[in-house]
């Protein structure tokens, strides 16, 4: 099973509490984090893209770096591990961004990757005078499934006369290509247009877990993406998104989590309500529904392991078992602590990654 962490390209991480660690998204934190990522022999590591901050008290997200430019910059300092930048469709067009990923490749041939946002949060794009209208939650994936197709034809030909209905390419050429002939391109949907989008038009798709040690709630999901990846004939698995929040015994990371809980920065998440509301069209799985749920809101409701590192390498090991799920994208509540855990004291422990190198 591959890990991958999800790098703090935002203030305060992910979690919107006014008790959890408070800090600012460096690029010496995120080079450490990935260096610390690759040493402990993760797979590779992906930065988010988000324009406009949700504000309350924390200030949450109202600092973040840019992921492209961050993603270049980690390639140069690292050796091995795969790296993952998000491109805001709405903000960026495809042409720009197949050129900057074939830049990223350059830097570090065959481990550059492109995570696609469709964009939830109109205030957000809006701002820029880019966000398109309403319409646009509808046909969202629509949009996306079109952005695609420009890049590959552009990794893939050097050439593009693309004509659809939001991008319409004219001889449009790319040179150089990527060293390989392929980028690989990831997708969160999490909405059955969403689960379809991914099957048919990326390499993996990652799946918010829901509630807290219960990694085998995602079952589910993995399995409907995998139904859906079995109808196009294409190799997409499940990237499984968890936080660990570890300490030396259960009742130590339960004391952190319920404190963080319970300080949760109630005005940031009313922002985050207020911009999903918006979307009066989603369905119960969808992004916009399951990241305000009031049992975990403080961490957008992705599944959260809490516990001893002895119990979260545990947890972590069922997900191996389940079926379509390919790897796990991690986040934690402080990372550099975090990620030295998870490397020293909780893989270890992982009967999964016992052929990760160095590891007995």
């Amino acid at each position: 099973m591959e890990i991958g962490v999800f790098l703090p390209i935002g203030n305060n991480g992910w979690l919107i509490s006014k008790s959890s660690p408070q800090y600012m998204p460096t690029f010496e934190l995120n080079r450490t984090v990935v260096r610390r990522a690759e040493e402990y022999g993760l797979d590779f590591a992906l930065s988010m893209i988000k324009l406009r901050g949700f504000g309350g008290e924390t200030e949450f997200w109202d600092h973040c770096l840019e992921s492209f430019t961050l993603t270049a910059a980690l390639a140069a300092v690292t050796e091995r591990i795969r790296l993952y930048a998000s491109v805001p469709i709405l903000a960026l067009p495809p042409a720009i961004a197949a050129r900057m990923a074939v830049t990223v490749d350059a830097i570090a041939p065959g481990r550059a990757g492109v995570n696609i946002v469709t964009g939830w949060s109109p205030a957000e794009y809006a701002q820029m005078g880019v966000w398109p209208g309403d319409e646009h939650f509808a046909n969202r994936y629509a949009r996306a499934a079109e952005y695609v197709t420009v890049l590959r034809q552009l990794w893939g030909a050097g050439v593009s006369d693309f004509k659809g209905e939001f991008y319409r390419m004219d001889d449009c050429v790319l040179s150089p290509r990527p060293a390989g002939g392929h980028i690989d391109i990831l997708a969160a949907g999490q909405s059955g247009t969403g689960m379809r989008f991914a099957a048919e038009y990326a390499d993996g798709n990652f799946i918010l877990g829901t509630g807290v040690n219960t990694p085998l709630a995602l079952s589910d999901a993995a399995a409907t993406l995998a139904e859906q990846a079995r109808t196009t004939g294409r190799d997409v698995g499940a990237l499984a998104l968890f936080m660990v929040i570890a300490d030396e015994t259960d009742a130590a990371a339960r004391a952190k989590w319920k404190d963080y809980h319970d300080n949760a920065d109630l005005a940031a998440l009313g922002y985050v309500a207020a911009q999903t509301a918006e979307d009066t069209g989603a369905d119960g799985a969808s992004t916009a529904r399951t990241v305000v749920l009031p049992e975990g809101a403080v961490n957008f409701n992705m599944g959260t392991l809490v516990g001893s590192y002895e119990t979260v390498a545990r947890m972590l090991d069922q997900l191996d078992e389940v079926d379509g799920v390919k790897g796990v994208i991690l986040v934690f509540d402080e990372f550099l602590e975090g990620m030295e855990s998870f490397g020293t004291r909780i893989q270890p422990l992982m009967k999964s990654r016992t052929a990760v190198s160095g590891l007995s």
